[in-house]
């Protein structure tokens, strides 16, 4: 009887230590948040951003200590979780990983090897298929995330104004960590600032013009004009032209799309500046 109560006592410890390791997980993503506020500049009255990845270059440590907390992450821990936390985790994962791509093969900007994130994929594929990193219980690839577990498990079109590529024209890297309770606001923010930077969406005399992220992903947004109705404040200034965009009179354009890397630069510090 000893022996027995003996082995259920071990066996609910095993349960208990497992359990408290399974909250053990840091939903405020503080780690990342400090990593983003030093290397990250924000500017255009926080419609654009650029990443300092000299810097963090030279000090990868709290990035990588991040990375392996996400790492550590079994696929059985993120089920227990709420549907914030897990989309907020994920589009960390991508946003930090993306920086970790970055800063490994940094020497290559440097030298002037590369000068998108286009230039570090293998010679038959890209780096968005390159199996870099484990996440889950198994080594993932980029598109692995954003395409086969983000945007399959969640119907969530803002995701493509906070999922970040390292190029010049994808939406602003935040300084701050998505976290699950305050995710709904960050997602939508991101949206609005998206639209709102008109170096990258507006509408002018032909029409609206358009990232073309709206026009990778459209089956995404569903009826894209309508979608737009919603964010006409953001698109526009003046009260005619956004009642063109609620009343979806205005005809969409793409417009180019900038790989080169998204790194901060003295010319841009200047702009940024005036």
């Amino acid at each position: 009887m000893g022996k027995f109560l003996l082995i259920c006592l071990s066996l609910l410890m095993v349960g208990i230590s497992q359990s408290s390791r399974a909250d053990d997980f840091d939903h405020s993503h503080a780690q990342l948040t400090a990593v983003l506020a030093e290397h990250v500049e924000v500017s255009d009255d926080n419609l654009s951003s650029r990443v300092n990845y000299h810097s963090l270059a030279q000090q990868p440590g709290n990035l990588k200590s991040y990375l392996a907390s996400l790492s550590g992450v079994s696929a059985s821990q993120y089920q227990q979780w709420a549907a914030p936390q897990q989309l907020a985790f994920l589009i960390n994962a991508y946003n930090a990983f993306t920086l970790e791509l970055i800063i490994d093969n940094y020497d290559k900007f440097r030298s002037g090897d590369a000068e998108s994130i286009r230039d570090l994929g293998g010679l038959f594929s890209g780096p968005w298929e390159k199996s870099f990193f484990s996440l889950l219980g198994e080594r993932r690839t980029l598109d692995w995330l954003e395409h086969e577990k983000i945007r399959v498990d969640f119907d969530e079109p803002r995701i493509h104004a906070a999922l970040v590529c390292a190029a010049i024209s994808c939406p602003k890297l935040r300084a701050k960590a998505f976290a699950g309770p305050q995710l709904e606001a960050q997602l939508e923010d991101q949206m609005v600032t998206f639209l709102s930077d008109e170096e990258k969406n507006g509408i002018d005399q032909q029409g609206i013009y358009l990232s073309k992220i709206f026009s990778w992903y459209r089956d995404d947004f569903g009826n894209l004009k309508s979608y737009l109705g919603n964010y006409a404040k953001a698109l526009a200034d003046s009260p005619q032209q956004r009642e063109r965009v609620k009343q979806q009179r205005a005809d969409i354009r793409f417009v180019d799309y900038n790989w080169r890397l998204n790194k901060v630069t003295q010319q841009w510090r200047e702009k940024s500046a005036r």
